[in-house]
């Protein structure tokens, strides 16, 4: 049985790839900074919850230690922790980019930093991003400025895994939705069609994809996961 570690478990997100990854019969250990609110999953034998503060480097280290203590080898991790922040360059100041980079950042390179050294030395592993595309398209980009830098950030650090890992079986990827379909993108833009976005779930399969056996030949993957939006 393979393990999973799935951070920003309690979001929307997050709540789907518990689900996917449990009916993958995937050993799931769900993270978040708040109480576990996944009861669909809490008489799961398979399932456990841990409650960490991730912008914490040291808190986030002895996780990851603990964790492979507890179950030997940690096949993927799911590193889907993040916030976001409209406003253009003249309106983001640097408490609000110190911000978004704690938050959009920190919390992935914390855990990908040890996690990293422990599946290079089993040979295997999967770390995946979760990214943005207004840090793809500085269109998009100029608007939300703190979001989309601190998330191009995950693009340079999946790219270096994935050069420091060449010829090995660790990779790195990210994940990039356009526009993800959850009550509250619902009520902010009521005049949109949700059925042009893509929802929870269907971000959730591509990354079991990832995390397989068919997706063993993936290197340097970006994945737009965008729908019609």
């Amino acid at each position: 049985m393979k393990t999973v570690i799935i951070t920003g478990a309690n979001g929307n997100l997050g709540v789907a790839c518990v689900q996917q990854f449990l009916q993958e019969d995937y050993r799931v250990i769900a993270v978040d900074g708040k109480d576990n609110q996944l009861g669909f999953a809490r008489d799961n034998k398979h399932f456990s919850f841990f409650t960490v503060d991730l912008g914490n480097e040291a808190a986030a280290a002895a996780f990851v230690e603990n964790t492979i203590k507890a179950n030997e080898q940690i096949h993927t991790a799911l590193l889907l922790v993040g916030g976001f922040a409209s406003g253009n360059i003249a309106a983001t100041e640097g408490a609000q980019v110190q911000k978004m980079f704690s938050l959009n950042f920190e919390t992935a390179y914390f855990l990908a930093r040890p996690l990293l050294a422990h599946m290079q030395s089993k040979g295997n592993g999967r770390l995946v991003f979760i990214g943005a595309r207004p840090a793809l398209q500085p269109a998009q980009g100029k608007d939300v400025l703190a979001y989309a830098l601190t998330k191009s950030m995950l693009f340079t650090l999946a790219a270096c895994i994935n050069e420091e890992c060449r010829g090995s079986n660790v990779t790195a990827s990210v994940v990039v939705p356009s526009i993800i379909d959850t009550a509250l993108n619902r009520k902010s833009m009521p005049d949109a069609n949700p059925a042009d976005w893509v929802s929870p779930a269907a971000i959730a399969e591509v990354m079991a994809f990832i995390s397989s056996g068919k997706g063993d030949v993936l290197r340097e993957s970006i994945f737009k996961v965008y729908n019609n939006a």
